[in-house]
């Protein structure tokens, strides 16, 4: 036995010294690629805190505050229309009890007059635009803002007709592919191998084993973004369960886990942005950019800007 601890020991210390060096300097096994852009203010649904999610209006707004990145979720009508929408049902937004799936996009009924605020619980958004945009109206008002699709289903018709898109308004580099679902991204990147692509759920729990185990260094990562939540908002205004024993393990364990500054400076040195979301509060906004954060995706990109423009002015006078 001692003599198997003989070697063993100094084995794995030895690895343990070699993944640190090469954790801090990943450059030297990998050559990342130069970004088409870096998005410090993201819009979540379009800055759903201040006008009514996924509208024009929604859209127009954040872009008057300089937002980098338009966060949407895509759904496919009846006639083969892809329009912004985060959910598949119309319930919560219009209060119709049908999917978009079920209607042309000409009998899309409008948004409700106000809407919660998800990820700021009580709060209400309004807005004089209730109309669903398809997102070809999006790519031809704004063509050379990046944005970040998620796709939610296994719907290869709708997985097309965005890839289609986006090579049509030539926005191969600033369109993301976003999906919790590996079975999901495996069909996007298939459809368009161009876009960028985001980490799915577990890719990213995949990174965060390889990382604690001292293997990252040495593994490709073909992902350019980590689209991540903030640990911080559990419990406050993201409940990822209805069990509230449940969110507080969650925030312990994730806070762990994830907050490590790192993992990702390595990302960022990998070529890999980072990016969190979905925070509302300056608290949170100092909490992302403090532990090294790209950018961060917000319901209120007014709050967002004049937090980053007084940082900038801050630095400035350091």
């Amino acid at each position: 036995m001692s003599s198997v601890l003989y070697y063993a020991l100094p084995t794995l210390g030895g690895y343990v010294m070699l993944s640190i060096f090469f954790l801090r300097r990943p450059r030297l096994l990998h050559t990342p690629g130069v970004p088409a852009f870096r998005p410090r203010l993201g819009a979540h649904r379009g800055g759903s805190g201040e006008r009514l999610e996924n509208t024009m209006e929604a859209m127009e707004n954040s872009m008057a505050q300089r937002a980098d990145l338009l966060e949407l979720d895509c759904q496919l009508t009846r006639d083969g229309v892809v329009v912004v929408s985060h959910d598949k049902n119309l319930s919560r937004q219009s209060g119709v009890n049908e999917d978009v799936s079920n209607l042309d996009f000409k009998d899309l009924p409008l948004y409700k007059a106000e809407l919660e605020v998800y990820f700021s619980p009580g709060h209400f958004a309004h807005g004089s635009d209730r109309h669903m945009v398809r997102l070809e109206d999006l790519f031809q008002r704004f063509p050379r803002t990046p944005m970040s699709v998620e796709v939610k289903e296994e719907k290869e018709e709708l997985i097309h007709k965005i890839a289609c898109l986006v090579r049509h308004y030539d926005r191969n580099e600033i369109t993301i592919w976003a999906s919790e679902k590996s079975s999901v991204m495996k069909k996007c990147k298939a459809a368009n191998p161009e876009m960028p692509s985001s980490f799915t759920l577990s890719r990213g729990l995949w990174v965060l084993l390889l990382y604690y185990l001292g293997l990252l260094p040495f593994i490709p990562i073909p992902e350019k973004f980590l689209l991540s939540f903030l640990p911080t908002i559990i419990n406050r205004t993201y409940f990822p369960f209805t069990c509230p024993g449940l969110n507080q393990l969650a925030a312990v364990l994730a806070k762990w886990f994830i907050m490590r500054k790192s993992l990702i400076r390595h990302l960022k040195e990998r070529g890999v942005q980072v990016i969190f979301w979905c925070l509302n509060e300056e608290s949170d906004f100092e909490v992302a950019f403090g532990l090294g954060a790209t950018g961060v995706i917000t319901d209120y990109p007014t709050a967002l800007r004049r937090y980053l423009d007084n940082r900038g002015r801050a630095s400035q006078a350091s």
